[in-house]
């Protein structure tokens, strides 16, 4: 499964993880495993959603894992291990008000992968590819 994300776009923000859960819940995966990929899916596309201009969301799906790749074409992250501490955001004030970047969304999905692993350069971009193994 992919999804396009477009930079921005609140009023579709969320909607490629849904998709995800309808997907996962259909195919009998583990309550668990569904839990700790959407949470996943839903951070990695809203930090889409805030930080980019667009990218994509891809769930590869197998009885064994769920693996979630986000890419996206944005300013990048010029210091991962700073932006994997929780409250660390660099989200805009106007995005704050809005209910988003609180600075939780790369320790979310750090704690809830299996594998992880993000490369970012910046003014280019950032790919995020998390592993989940279903129980």
């Amino acid at each position: 499964m992919k999804f396009q994300v477009q930079g921005m776009d609140f009023s579709r923000a969320g909607q490629a993880a849904t998709k995800i859960k309808k997907a996962l819940q259909l195919a009998g995966m583990d309550p668990a495993t569904t839990r700790k990929a959407i949470i996943i899916a839903y951070e990695a596309e809203m930090n889409i959603v805030i930080h980019a201009c667009h990218g994509s969301l891809t769930a590869n799906i197998t009885p064994r894992k769920v693996e979630i790749i986000a890419d996206d074409e944005g300013p990048g992250i010029p210091d991962i291990s700073l932006a994997m501490q929780e409250g660390y955001s660099t989200a805009p004030p106007h995005i704050r008000e809005m209910g988003f970047g609180a600075g939780m969304g790369l320790p979310n999905i750090k704690k809830s992968a299996d594998e992880l692993d993000i490369r970012s350069e910046v003014n280019k971009g950032t790919r995020l590819w998390a592993v989940v193994f279903n129980n």
